[in-house]
């Protein structure tokens, strides 16, 4: 049974069994997976998985199902599960299919030359940069973590009011960590790209980079417990960022599960901080046309010059606050239901520059690094424990590296205390919906526990 005809056969089939409006979001994805140890292939895998989704609304209440399956033996289940689905649920809260935007912008997402690299020039790819790093500096003892990855998804999403919509988008992976040594001093460093463009992939600076890190933190050492005046390296400020998502969702403050209720057009940070919600960046891993649920995607501003504009809406929560979607449904995959997530959202750049922002310091610390992010902070009050590495700064210079530490505080103080933007805009590695990124910041004060 081809595409279309299976489609109109499950409209025909739920709509005979009293289901109202349907809709149903197909997705292919396909990931290859290469890790290298010791210059040997230690994974190589390839998988190609389909999928698709159903909901409809029966009797008032929104149903979901899903299915690995796509043949007609199928058909039968997925609208029972619907149904069976929409019986037990209890919530007053309004869903609807979605008719269609007026107009979506055309956006290209998918690089043809990314899929015509030959899986061998990837391996080779892996190999180099793992050997780079050993040859570069006789204190790198090992490579404990040497990978390349690559992603494609394809999705189409048709429901009953007439909404056919398709998008296809691609992107590489690379990451490296190495272990370096100094007498009985070891430390590790890191680094990543991600990009659909496979020229950007260069093995050697990578892995320079990666060995440049873990050699900067030899020595380290803690400091004493005090308040300092903190810069946030570009990259681990937006791993705190992502961190705290959820408090910009319009349904976690609908909730009371945000801090932010409430606060829309009052200053909630910095009059220099504004905070971008951007699906149609180039290079962005969430740059897209349309949301989970069919809605045309649209750049926004979250918080600008520490205003906050808007929250995260999806068709639900924009319907229970009188307010639009602003294209931020989100679909994990085709298992999951409709939530809300960012695109590429990300701090604007500004003008100074991270070295500027050292040579304004008298006494402070450089965090490169935050472990705990899951479990140290709390997205509801805004508080964050982290443990955390650097470089300790005395009169506009770097000193030494520092470990050992926890920095406190809280999200919400800390975009007030904002001080200082930089113009380095960095994005860090996802680990769920959207693409986060931001400049270094150099917050007023922040309570470090070290000795």
């Amino acid at each position: 049974m081809d595409k279309d005809k299976f489609i109109k056969t499950i409209f025909d089939k739920g709509k005979k069994q009293g289901i109202d409006d349907m809709e149903i979001y197909i997705q292919r994805r396909k990931n290859l997976n290469i890790k290298v140890f010791k210059s040997e292939i230690d994974k190589y895998s390839i998988s190609d998985e389909n999928g698709l989704s159903f909901r409809g609304v029966y009797k008032g209440k929104m149903g979901y199902s899903y299915t690995e399956k796509l043949d007609e033996s199928s058909i039968d289940i997925i609208i029972k599960e619907a149904i069976d689905n929409a019986k037990i649920i209890d919530s007053d809260d309004e869903e609807f299919i979605f008719e269609g935007s007026k107009e979506y912008k055309k956006i290209n997402s998918f690089n043809d030359e990314l899929e015509s690299i030959p899986n061998e020039e990837k391996v080779k790819f892996t190999k180099s940069m793992e050997a780079a790093a050993l040859r570069e500096d006789e204190r790198v003892t090992a490579v404990n973590y040497c990978m390349f990855g690559e992603e494609m998804i394809e999705s189409t999403l048709i429901n009953t009011k007439g909404l056919n919509l398709e998008n296809k988008s691609n992107i590489a992976y690379a990451y490296i960590s190495v272990m370096v040594k100094e007498d009985d001093d070891v430390k590790t460093g890191t680094k990543y790209i991600i990009s659909n463009d496979y020229n950007k992939f260069d093995s050697k600076a990578l892995a320079l980079e990666a060995v440049q890190k873990g050699i900067s933190m030899l020595g380290a050492k803690s400091i004493k417990s005090d308040n300092y005046s903190v810069i946030i390296k570009n990259d681990t400020a937006a791993s705190l960022i992502e961190a705290y998502t959820p408090v910009f969702s319009a349904e976690n403050v609908q909730k009371g599960l945000s801090m932010l209720k409430g606060k829309v057009d009052k200053s909630i940070a910095s009059s220099i901080i504004t905070l971008i919600d951007n699906p149609f960046m180039n290079g962005g891993i969430s740059t897209k046309a349309f949301d989970g649920e069919g809605v045309a995607t649209k750049k926004k501003n979250i918080i600008e010059n520490g205003i906050l504009k808007t929250y995260l809406h999806n068709l639900k929560t924009a319907r229970k606050d009188g307010a639009k979607s602003t294209g931020n449904g989100y679909k994990a995959s085709y298992k999951s239901v409709v939530s809300i997530a960012p695109t590429n959202m990300y701090i604007e750049n500004c003008n100074i520059t991270y070295e500027k922002m050292i040579e304004g310091i008298e006494k402070g610390i450089i965090i490169n690094s935050l472990q705990g992010l899951h479990a140290g902070v709390n997205t509801v009050s805004g508080e964050f424990s982290l443990s955390a590495n650097g470089y300790l700064i005395e009169n506009g210079k770097i000193i030494r590296p520092v470990n050992q530490i926890t920095v406190a505080g809280n999200f919400y103080e800390m975009l007030k205390n904002v001080e200082a933007v930089g113009n380095d805009l960095e994005f860090t590695l996802p680990s769920g919906g959207g693409y986060i990124g931001s400049p270094s910041l150099k917050i007023k004060e922040l309570s470090i526990s070290g000795e």
